[in-house]
Parts: C-alpha cells; structure tokens; sequence
C-alpha cells in the first residue's frame, strides 16, 4: 500500500512548482486510499483576473472526463437487461448507419462504440479540411447550434475510417453512445445519466449544465506564456497537421448546446471522485462486480493506441499493460484518462488509490508535464 503519511507534502510541492510557473491557472486534488480520503486541496484561482482563489466544490468544463459518467450510464442499462454490449447500434438508432470508405454496410456495435473501435473520429484528429469539417461534425465542446440528432447525421454522413473493430482511435464514439441511452431510456441523455449514475450517487454538481454558475471555474489556455483566458468561442492548436480544437466555454451555460456525451458535461472533483471510488470498490449500487471487471478490463486485445504506450482500453477507459511501456509508477491494470479542459484521473485498484485532479487550463492539466509530476509525487517517484 501507498504510505499517505508524506503524501500531502510531496503533492503539495508539485502543486506549488506548476503554480510558480504559471502553467497552472487554479486547481482542485482529491485523493483516496483504501476508502479514506486523504488528501482534499483547492489551489490558485478560479478566476485570476477577478482574484477569485479556488474553491473544493469549483464546478470545472468535463471534456473527456464525461466519458466515464455516459460509458457507465450504458453500463447500468445492461445491468438491468436493456442493453446488450453486442447489440448492434442501428436497432437502436435506425437513423446511424454511416459507410465504410468503399461505400459497404457494416455493423457497428455498443462494445465498439465503448472501446474506440467502432471506425470514428474526432473532427480534432482530421487534418484542416478533413471529412468530419466537412460534414460539419461538433466534437462536443464548441456550440454550432445543433441537436444532437443533427450531429449524428453528420457523423454518419462521413466515412468510417477502417471496418469496426479492427482498430482503435479515440473518437466521438461516446456521443453515439448517449444517443442509444437517451433512446433506450425514453428520456433526454440527460434525465437517463440523472436516473441512472449521478442521481443514485448523490452527484449532485454534475450534469450538461452548471448548476451553480458562481462556482464555474474560468477557463484558460497554455499556448501563450502566463496562460490567457478562454474566448468564447476560442480554438487551440493540437498536433501539428490536425485542425486542432475548437472550444465554447459558455456551452457549459447554454441550456440550448446540445449533450454531448463524450465531452459536455459540468462537475466538481468531488461528485467524479465518488464515482470513481464507487467503480473501485465494486460497482454498488450502481454495477455488479462482473461488469466493473469487464469495463475496466483490457478489451482491444493489442490493438495500437496512438499516444498512450503500454496501455489498452476497456468499456470508456485506458487501462495499463506495461507500466516500463508507459514509464510510469501505476500498477499493472490501472485506469486512466484525462479531458482536454485541463483534467487526469486515475484509479489503482492494487494500491486501493483513487485521484482526481481538475484544473482550469487546457492541456497541461490533461497531458502536460503537471499529470506526470503528480503521479509520480503520488508513489513518492518525485526524483526518478
């Protein structure tokens, strides 16, 4: 087991270097070993122009961190025998039936949605000009003024980019998702996640819109040095070649934004944190054992993953293989993921170790040097 006694110094310590550097506008970390939570910290500012200081209950944009929260949404519909993993998505959504390249049918299921191999992509990943800008894809974070019915057509009006389940790419997979819970629970995506994750766990801060907007942290961006504020709306340069993200800060406002569930979604650090220590623990009330396994189970096989090395994926998250692969500390068979408003978590079931660390700026709290150096201050590898 992690020893928690030095933990909260070395955190700390990382939290105060990134602060310092002004890669870090404000941020909230919680974490819990064995069910105890042993470290509860709001750092720098919710809005630095306004000197707001951050608070523990600072409601932050989601992104990806909404993925989790959908994939065990439909998690919970198969529990309760609604849902099957291999139904294919069309009984569902009649309307989703996007072609392969050559123009040929081909049958996209929920398990290929939930693993990343269901043939899709981001608008992000596409170059400038690509397919999904064409078609006028939403990746789920800016505001074009659609319905989530419009998107999906959208979606499937371009093609696959390779027969399901013979790849893996991140993608807007969990989008669909949604759509299929909102129609096999006969309500909004975002009554169905209401009934069937945040209400049961008491996540009350959680949903497709801020409920308290005097909570909502301001966003900001690292591609200029000492951060700058997000526009509404805003863009921000990805990799080099792809048409980079396009973001609507006041999308987490707007009641008329369409739910996205890959990426829309509103929280605190707090409600993400129960629910991650509810999966860790089991599943209940929410998910029998067996399906926690199953979701947080490598389920691609050794399907390559672009960008994350030594890991695989299971039903809505990264899951470690080989940890000299990914160079980390984790142990084998940890989950992770992050979002791009500025957020990492992760989940050691070994360890009995859950984090949660949101931030209000974009990128480096998803995947800059911050995660690395709070992972490592979290099993004491600050110095390797």
């Amino acid at each position: 087991m992690i020893n928690p006694d030095r933990l909260p110094e070395r955190i700390d310590k990382v939290i105060e270097q990134t602060l310092a550097d002004k890669r870090l506008a404000g941020a909230v970390i919680k974490v819990a070993v064995d069910g105890k939570l042993i470290y509860s910290r709001a750092a720098g500012f919710a809005n630095r122009e306004l000197n707001q200081s951050m608070r523990e209950d600072a409601l932050f944009r989601l992104a990806s961190v909404s993925k989790p929260i959908t994939s065990t949404a439909a998690l919970v519909l198969v529990a309760q025998g609604r849902l099957q993993l291999d139904d294919r998505v069309d009984r569902w959504l009649p309307e989703f039936q996007p072609r392969l390249k050559n123009g040929g049918r081909t049958a996209i299921t929920i398990r290929h949605l939930m693993t990343h191999t269901a043939g899709l992509t981001y608008r992000f990943f596409q170059e400038e000009g690509g397919s999904y800008e064409q078609a006028g894809v939403s990746d789920g974070m800016d505001q074009p003024g659609i319905t989530l019915d419009e998107n999906l057509r959208r979606i499937a009006s371009a093609p696959l980019l390779y027969t399901p389940g013979t790849q893996w790419r991140y993608s807007i997979a969990t989008d669909v998702l949604g759509a299929v819970i909102a129609r096999v629970a006969g309500t909004t995506l975002s009554e169905a996640i209401d009934a069937l994750v945040t209400g049961p766990l008491g996540m009350k801060d959680t949903g497709f819109l801020a409920v308290d907007p005097q909570r909502l942290a301001t966003a900001y961006a690292d591609d200029v040095p000492g951060l700058r504020p997000l526009h509404n709306p805003d863009s921000l340069a990805f990799m080099e070649g792809t048409a980079g993200f396009r973001l609507s800060p006041g999308r987490a406002l707007d009641p008329a934004a369409y739910p996205s569930g890959g990426a829309g979604m509103v929280g605190s650090t707090g409600d993400f944190l129960q629910l991650l220590e509810t999966l860790r623990k089991g599943g209940a009330p929410l998910l029998p054992e067996s399906l926690v396994r199953e979701m947080t189970t490598n389920q691609i096989g050794d399907l390559h993953m672009p960008f994350w090395p030594g890991r695989g994926f299971g039903l809505g998250m990264t899951v470690l293989k080989d940890p000299i692969a990914a160079d980390t500390a984790e142990s084998p068979d940890t989950w992770r993921m992050g979002g791009t408003y500025g957020h990492s978590w992760f989940v050691d079931p070994e360890q009995r170790l859950s984090v949660a660390a949101f931030t209000n700026t974009a990128l480096e709290g998803m995947s800059g040097p911050f995660t690395i150096d709070l992972c490592n201050a979290v099993y004491g590898r600050l110095n390797k």
